[in-house]
């Protein structure tokens, strides 16, 4: 009697247990993100964007269905931190963030800084930030736009520095002549410029400034380095198969086809 009952409730937690495991493997994963377009952003109730699109296809390759909340970034690195939720994008890997999350080794995204200028202003930058001393420098307050550029900020080697709210104000003082350059994220500036109608009067200045590598990270609380490790396995099948391009050029014909864009 004693030993068919302790069978039963064996059977009967190993059930229980299975239909937990099956459940969460089941359940859409949390993914947490900023406002950052045209990256990741909210329009209405939907969450858009480059990265997004090129997440929830990698997703879809796994079997597996995502949620995206998009969040100010101080609240989604800090749910990330707790194991709130599974994930978080697209997030620049520092010292301290790799103490709570298991960071994709494939580079999900590159996010390069360049300078932009309208096509007839002669800007005489030769690939360093003292050639542009003199220049005045449309920025947008509180960001950072890399180590290079950040340290001639602070140096004082850059003179004339015009500071905007956002990044759509800064395209607007470069379209209206307020200011020589922007310095800008280069899907960033597309999107902005596109929307503002000012896409064909500006021209990108070279060599780019720096390009950073962002990520998908994992909640090191919620242990997904085996769905990391997943993902980076589809991520490079998708680059390779030229569906990772193709998702970025699909992304930026829908949105110029469209008035609003």
């Amino acid at each position: 009697m004693v030993t068919g009952y302790l069978f039963r409730k064996f059977v009967l937690s190993a059930a229980f247990l299975l239909a937990l495991i099956l459940s969460a493997a089941a359940a859409p994963l949390q993914l947490v993100t900023l406002q950052y377009p045209p990256y990741e952003y909210q329009d209405g109730d939907k969450v858009d964007g480059i990265v997004v699109r090129l997440l929830h296809h990698a997703f879809e390759q796994l079997g597996r269905n995502i949620e995206i909340t998009v969040l100010p970034w101080k609240r989604a690195q800090l749910m990330a931190k707790k194991g709130q939720v599974d994930g978080i994008f697209t997030v620049y890997e520092t010292p301290e963030r790799l103490k709570y999350l298991d960071y994709s080794k494939k580079v999900l995204i590159p996010q390069t800084v360049s300078l932009w200028a309208l096509r007839e202003t002669e800007v005489a930058y030769d690939g360093t930030m003292d050639s542009l001393a003199d220049v005045s420098i449309g920025l947008v307050l509180g960001v950072s736009y890399g180590e290079k550029a950040d340290r001639a900020l602070k140096s004082g080697a850059l003179k004339h520095l015009e500071y905007a709210p956002d990044s759509a104000q800064n395209i607007k003082k470069l379209l209206a002549g307020r200011t020589s350059v922007v310095i800008m994220n280069r899907y960033g500036a597309l999107h902005h410029l596109h929307l503002q109608d000012g896409f064909e009067r500006v021209k990108e200045l070279t060599p780019e400034i720096s390009s950073v590598p962002s990520y998908v990270a994992f909640s090191k609380v919620r242990n997904h380095t085996a769905l990391r490790d997943q993902f980076d396995q589809v991520l490079e099948t998708m680059i390779a198969s030229g569906d990772y391009a193709r998702i970025i050029d699909d992304y930026f014909a829908e949105k110029s086809a469209k008035t609003e864009f």
